[in-house]
C-alpha cells in the first residue's frame, strides 16, 4: 500500500469465490459476439485523473472470449431421477442476477415442453432480477412462478429460536406468515405474473402448521399446494407439477415491468421501491 505523493495507494487480494462479473456477463451473452460486447465494457479501474478504464482499453477482451469460449456451452446432467437438467453459470443474486444462463434457459425451451429454471434469494432480490434484467434481456415471458416456502423458514421470520424451528410454534408462523404474503405480492401485482405458492413439506411439520399455512393462501385466492419431496421424491412431487402445467397452459396475460428502461437512474429506484413498498403495506 502505497503511502507517498507519487503512489496511488492500492491493496489486494485473492479470494475463490463461486461467482464473478464475468459469469454474471456470461450468464446474459446470447453469443459469441454479444460476449465480446459485454467483456469489452466491463470496467476494471479510474485513472488518477479519474478517467474510467474499461477491458477494451486494455486490448484483452478478445483474448479473455476465447479462453471462454467453451465455456459457452450449457453442460447436460441428469437428476436422481434420471430427468435432464441444463446445468450453466449462475452467479448469486447478491453480488448479481442470481439466475442461470439465458444460453442454458433459451436451449432448454427448443428441447422440452416446460422449461423450469431458477431465482434464487426470494422475491425482492432473485426474482427482481430475473424479470427485470435477465426476461428483459432475452425477451422471456414465463407462463408461472413457482413461490417456495417452508414452515422452519416462516417461524424463523416470525422470530422463532433459529436452533428450535422443527418443534410446533404457531405463535411464530403466525408472525412469519407475512413474509410469505410480503413475496406473494410482488410477483403477481409487481409483475403480474400466474403465481403457485408450494409447501415444502418437512417431517417436523405438524397438522396445524400446515392448516394455518393453507387457510392463510386460501384467505388470498392463491394457487398452491404441498409438496412431500423431501419425503416422497419425485412421487410427492406430482401434485405440484399437474397444479404447474394448469397454471402455464392458461390463457395469462403477459408480464409487467415496474419501471420503465428509459427513464434516469433515479426514477428506476423511486418506481421500484415504490412498487415493493405499497405490496409491503
Amino acid at each position: 500500500v502505497g503511502n507517498t505523493k507519487n503512489e496511488t495507494p492500492r491493496q489486494d487480494h485473492f479470494t475463490i469465490t463461486a461467482a464473478s462479473e464475468i459469469m454474471a456477463v456470461m450468464c446474459l451473452a446470447q453469443s459469441l459476439s454479444d460476449l465480446k460486447k459485454r467483456l469489452r465494457n466491463i470496467l476494471v479501474a479510474f485513472t488518477k485523473k479519474g478517467k474510467p478504464v474499461f477491458c477494451r482499453d486494455l486490448k484483452c477482451a478478445d483474448a479473455m472470449a476465447i479462453l471462454l469460449k467453451d465455456a459457452m456451452y450449457p453442460n447436460l446432467v441428469q437428476t436422481l431421477a434420471g430427468t435432464p437438467a441444463l446445468v450453466h453459470l449462475g452467479p448469486f443474486a447478491n453480488i448479481a442476477h442470481g439466475c442461470n444462463s439465458i444460453t442454458a434457459t433459451k436451449l432448454s425451451m427448443t428441447l422440452a415442453e416446460y422449461t423450469i429454471t431458477e431465482a434464487g434469494f426470494g422475491a425482492d432480490l432473485g426474482a427482481e432480477k430475473f424479470f427485470d434484467v435477465k426476461c428483459r434481456i432475452a425477451g422471456l415471458n414465463p407462463n408461472a412462478v413457482v413461490l417456495v416456502a417452508t414452515i422452519p423458514a416462516l417461524k424463523l421470520h416470525g422470530g422463532a429460536d433459529k436452533n428450535n424451528l422443527y418443534t410446533e410454534n404457531i405463535d411464530a408462523l403466525k408472525g412469519g406468515i407475512g413474509n410469505l404474503v410480503r413475496h406473494i405480492g410482488i410477483i403477481s401485482k409487481s409483475f403480474g405474473a400466474p403465481l403457485v405458492v408450494t409447501l415444502n413439506k418437512f417431517a417436523s411439520d405438524t397438522p396445524a402448521e400446515i392448516e394455518m399455512v393453507a387457510e392463510q393462501l386460501k384467505t388470498l385466492n392463491v394457487n398452491y399446494c404441498i409438496n412431500d419431496a423431501w419425503g416422497k421424491g419425485g412421487d410427492g412431487c406430482m401434485e405440484l407439477a399437474d397444479l404447474v402445467k394448469k397454471t402455464c397452459n392458461a390463457k395469462n396475460p403477459p408480464i409487467h415491468f415496474p419501471y420503465d428502461l428509459n427513464d434516469s437512474v433515479e426514477k428506476k429506484l423511486t418506481d421500484l421501491t415504490t412498487v415493493f413498498m405499497v405490496q409491503a403495506g
